[in-house]
C-alpha cells in the first residue's frame, strides 16, 4: 500500500535497532534523509528509551529541529528544547526497585536523574550506545539512590542474559502492578518508568500540540516499548530484525528491513519523499 503523502504529517522513529545504524549513529544517508524531510515540511520525533540530553546530542548531529519522546515517553521535548510533559517514577518506590535487583552482581542498575544518567557498575559495554553523542554516566550507591525528578530506572545483565531480566520482570509486576510502567527497550534491557507511561501516549501528546490526530503519524520501531506507539500511529512499521515478542505482538503490521541497511530512511524516501 502507497502512502498519500498528504496524510502523513508527523515522523516518528525509534533511535536503536531502528533508525540508528549497528554502531549507533546516524547514516550519512539517514541523515540527508532527515533534512529532506524537514525542507518538505513533515515534523520528525525522535521516540526512545534514551534520555533526553543524550537524545539532543543526537538532533544536533542530524542538523533539524526535530520533537524528541525521551526514556520511554517520560519526558518530552520541543524543537525548541522546552519541556512539554514530565512523569516521573514515583519517588517512593524508587529505593524498592533498586533493591529488587542490587544484590545481583550481574545486574547493573542505571538511573536517569535530571540531567544525568547514573549507574551501579561500570560497564564498558553500555557506552557504545552514547559514542557520538558524548553522553555518559556517573556512579551512585544502590544503598543511596537518587529518589526525586527520576525519569527512569532500567536493568542490564553482564552477559546479557534475556532470561535472566525476565525472572525480574516478573517480579517486578507482581509487586509493582499498576504503580509503574515496565517494559524491554531490547531483550537485554529492562526498564521501569513511572505509570501510564508510553511512546504511543507521548506521540498523541506531540500531535495534539500540533493541530493534527495520530491519524496523521507514521511511527517505526522494533522494541517492546515501540508497540503502543506502532499501534496508535496511523501507520505502524516494524523491523525484521525486531524480537520475536514484537513480532508476535503485532502480527498484522507491515515489516521492513534492517537498521543495518537504512531501511526507515529508505522506507520515507520511497514513500514520503
Amino acid at each position: 500500500m502507497t502512502l498519500n503523502s498528504k496524510d502523513i504529517r508527523i515522523v516518528a522513529s525509534d533511535l536503536d535497532g531502528t533508525l540508528l545504524a549497528p554502531d549507533h549513529k546516524l547514516s550519512p544517508f539517514t541523515k540527508s534523509t532527515l533534512k529532506a524531510l524537514h525542507q518538505k515540511g513533515y515534523t520528525f520525533i525522535f521516540a526512545t528509551g534514551r534520555h533526553h540530553v543524550d537524545v539532543d546530542g543526537i538532533r544536533e548531529i542530524a542538523g533539524i529541529p526535530a520533537f524528541m519522546i525521551t526514556s520511554n515517553g517520560a519526558r518530552i521535548h520541543s524543537p525548541d528544547n522546552q519541556l512539554m510533559f514530565s512523569r516521573n517514577v514515583p519517588k517512593e518506590l524508587v529505593q524498592s526497585l533498586i533493591d529488587i535487583c542490587k544484590g545481583d552482581p550481574d545486574i547493573f542498575i542505571h538511573i536517569y536523574h535530571d540531567d544525568q544518567w547514573r549507574i551501579s557498575h561500570v560497564d564498558e559495554v553500555t557506552q557504545q550506545y552514547h559514542n557520538e553523542s558524548k553522553f555518559t554516566f556517573q556512579m551512585f550507591e544502590p544503598e543511596n539512590p537518587p529518589l526525586d525528578n527520576v525519569a527512569k530506572i532500567f536493568f542490564t545483565h553482564k552477559q546479557s542474559s534475556h532470561d535472566a531480566l525476565v525472572h525480574y520482570e516478573e517480579i517486578l509486576n507482581q509487586r509493582f502492578a499498576g504503580k509503574v510502567t515496565i517494559a524491554f527497550s531490547s531483550p537485554w534491557c529492562l526498564e521501569v518508568m513511572g505509570p501510564e507511561i508510553s511512546k504511543g501516549h507521548a506521540l498523541q501528546v506531540v500531535a495534539k500540540s500540533l493541530n493534527h490526530t495520530l491519524d496523521h503519524c507514521i511511527a517505526f520501531g522494533d522494541g517492546m516499548n515501540d508497540i503502543e506507539m506502532l499501534s496508535m500511529a496511523g501507520r505502524g512499521l516494524v523491523m525484521k530484525t525486531a524480537h520475536e515478542k514484537v513480532l508476535t505482538a503485532l502480527p498484522r503490521i507491515e515489516r521492513i528491513g534492517s537498521h543495518a541497511d537504512d531501511a526507515v530512511a529508505h522506507y520515507l524516501h520511497q514513500h514520503l519523499l
